[in-house]
Formats: C-alpha cells, structure tokens, sequence
C-alpha cells in the first residue's frame, strides 16, 4: 500500500475518533501524520522506538497503530471514554508500542536520550525517534536533552522537529521567538536538516541523508520538518483554533470532503512522480 493510502487511512480513523469524543488536538495530528506515517512505513526498523513527546496529538499515533495492526481498530471508539486503554495523551505501560506516558511537554526528548545511552552500553544497535512539537521548545528541559545527547555524541537519537508555527496561546515567534532555530541546534552540536513534513519526497531524501551523515561523522540529528497546523483542512489550517477544535456535524463533514479531495491529488501526484 502506498504511504499516500496509509495517510488517507490514518486521517479518515483520527478525525472520526475526534468527532465521537466532541475534542481533541486535531491540528497538532495533522501537522505531523505524514512524519508518523514515514517513520513507521519508511524508517523505522522493527526493534527501533518511537516517543511521542508532542503527546496531544496521540489519537494519530493510535490510528496509526490501529493501521499497522498493533491495536484493535475497534478500540479506537474508546478514544477519552472512562476506562479506556486510549486516553487524550499517551498512557503508561498500557500499549507495548507506547514505552512511556508523554504530553507533559519537554520530557520526551530525554527520554530518548536515556535509552540511547542504555543502548550503547549493552552494545545495541537499536535506535530512538524523538517527534517533539516546536512549542514544547519553550521548555528548558528539551534543551538540557540537547545538550546531553550532543555533548554524549548519541548519533543512536534521532530528533524531529514538528514546525508548524502554532501553540496552544498564538503562535511561536509571538510567544516564545524560536528562531534562528537551525542555527542555535547547529551550536549545540547538531548536524540540522530541514524538511517539508508533508513531503514523503523530502522526507526520503532526509532519510538518505542522515544515513550518509551518520556514516561520517559523530553529531547526532536534528530534523526540522516545516509543517502546517491543520494541514489539509481549510478551516483549520494554520490556526491557533485547531489546537484544541471539537466538530460539529457540518464541520465534520467538510473535513472528509477536504480529505478525500487531498487524498485524490496526492495520488495524482505520486503515480507522476513514479
């Protein structure tokens, strides 16, 4: 199936897991569902980990796992019900594919970063894929994982970006100026990559390249995937309102009609490429 299929697929189970519960990060899922999708189909080896640090976007890691047959998609109508295995941000020693609780923000990332030196202790080969929002950058914690992985040489961690621009009070530059961004990750030690995250075109040379990278030299990866809040939904996108966004019935349903019209040029798109 074609990584255009899986995102299709993916979108269509979040967005209606959203509209059951009456809530959710819609817009922090869809910035990063095409990163998730690639990590998963087109990176990631079978005993590497994942962390969701950006946590309020995890109704798209449970669609995701509920895709790759890692969760029973039935339990997906459970998404914020009382009892339910799938809460609104990543639950503890619930889901084996889920290692750690995740969405108090700035935490993920040094999650990684202890596992990545565990690993090299036990001669593993075993690598780590850290998704961090870019708000969650205002958290000095994140950058004291930057520092450590840096200065530990952890070239086993491999840290993305999600760039959209956008937290929950405004946007990123108003709230908290990030930016030069690639040119402060480049003084802490890292050898920066930027990416269009909704391109699997930039996403695989991105990939190749941090192969090529890590082969020569010793500065772990930081890759800035420039995203958009609510990618894909007009109503939504590039919006504070879809940080936290409840649908209506109306609304809904323009979101699968924008969805399927997505869906249709990315296909389009893909068989010109291929």
């Amino acid at each position: 199936m074609q990584l255009e299929e899986r995102v299709f697929s993916v979108k269509k189970r979040f967005l209606a897991m959203y509209k059951m519960a009456n809530a959710g990060h819609i817009g922090s899922s869809l910035s990063c569902v095409e990163i998730l999708v690639f990590l998963k189909y087109a990176w990631m080896r079978d005993e590497d980990t994942f962390i969701l640090s950006k946590g309020h976007a995890v109704a798209a890691l449970y669609s995701l796992l509920a895709e790759a047959n890692a969760l029973d998609p039935r339990e997906l109508d459970t998404f914020y019900k009382d009892g339910t295995r799938l809460p609104a941000l990543p639950p503890v020693n619930a889901i084996k594919e889920i290692p750690f609780a995740t969405g108090s923000l700035g935490h993920g990332l040094s999650l990684c970063a202890g596992m990545a030196v565990g690993a090299i202790l036990n001669r593993s080969e075993r690598r780590f894929f850290c998704l961090t929002s870019d708000g969650e950058l205002d958290e000095g914690s994140t950058w004291e994982a930057a520092l450590f992985i840096a200065h530990r040489k952890l070239t086993n961690v491999v840290w993305l970006i999600d760039r959209n621009r956008i937290q929950g009070i405004g946007g990123t530059e108003e709230v908290l100026a990030l930016e030069p961004l690639g040119a402060k990750l480049e003084a802490f030690g890292f050898h920066v990559i930027a990416a269009d995250g909704h391109d699997f075109s930039s996403l695989l040379t991105v990939r190749d390249d941090c192969a090529g990278v890590l082969a020569g030299q010793e500065r772990p990866i930081a890759i800035i995937s420039n995203t958009i809040k609510g990618h894909g939904i007009r109503y939504m996108q590039d919006t504070v309102a879809s940080h936290y966004l409840p649908m209506d019935d109306a609304q809904y349903a323009q979101a699968l009609d924008e969805l399927a019209v997505a869906h249709a040029a990315a296909l389009a798109g893909a068989r010109d490429a291929g």
